[in-house]
């Protein structure tokens, strides 16, 4: 199978796929470090370019329409973060799924966040599926992995099989690897996922630096309203 031959198949008929099925809770760890967090709010605003952008979790990545399917979902995948660029946000919301054959490409990033029990599958079975998709890139985050689990893991796609990512080891003891799709450092700093800006060295936006220039933003312009009272009033 060759996806990057295929071409972009717009369907008669938008049938939108369902919601993952149910998890263990112990599984549904996406939600504290992607969405409470903003991480992926905050990762589509520094991306940039919504009109052909897709930045989302928890949707299904599929090679051919549902319809196409004979009502069959076995085999589908619904990576905990996706991230592809060149695409058209509207058949993937129309669908709320990344039908690979419509978009015309796989997604260019994947990313799961590792559970006790999702990291055997999140390692073996599930890096063997994206392999399969030809996702260009496939990322593992773990909050509370020990030792013999790796904290953070990335592979780059070479050929049909994936290749470890450098990852280093900071002073501080955090981990950091460089994900060459997103031009980003992606880091487990003490249980949490950061991304970091390689040329800047600093992270990017957190929500509470964003309120906090909203606040001074703010602040500025009643002293600049009050500097115009006073002058009106001199």
């Amino acid at each position: 199978m060759t996806i990057a031959k295929m071409t972009t198949v717009k369907t008669r008929q938008h049938i939108p796929f369902p919601y993952p099925p149910e998890r263990r809770p112990e599984d549904m760890t996406s939600f504290k470090h992607l969405a409470i967090a903003g991480g992926a709010y905050l990762l589509a605003e520094h991306l940039g370019r919504p009109e052909t952008t897709i930045v989302t979790g928890e949707r299904y990545i599929t090679i051919i329409p549902v319809q196409e399917m004979g009502g069959q979902m076995l085999g589908l995948r619904y990576p905990d973060l996706l991230v592809a660029f060149d695409v058209d946000p509207d058949a993937f919301n129309r669908n709320n799924a990344y039908v690979i054959r419509e978009q015309g490409k796989p997604p260019d990033f994947v990313l799961e966040i590792a559970s006790p029990s999702s990291r055997r599958r999140d390692l073996v079975a599930k890096r063997a599926a994206y392999a399969e998709l030809e996702i260009p890139e496939y990322w593992r985050f773990d909050e509370l992995a020990e030792d013999r689990h790796p904290k953070l893991a990335g592979d780059r796609l070479a050929g049909d099989e994936y290749r470890p990512l450098p990852i280093e080891r900071l002073p501080d003891g955090s981990l950091q690897g460089y994900s060459p799709a997103l031009d980003l450092h992606l880091r487990w700093e003490g249980g949490e996922l950061r991304w970091y800006d390689p040329v800047t060295g600093r992270p990017i936006a957190s929500l509470a630096e964003e309120r906090a220039r909203a606040d001074r933003a703010e602040e500025r312009a009643r002293e600049l309203e009050a500097e115009l009272r006073r002058l009106r009033g001199a």
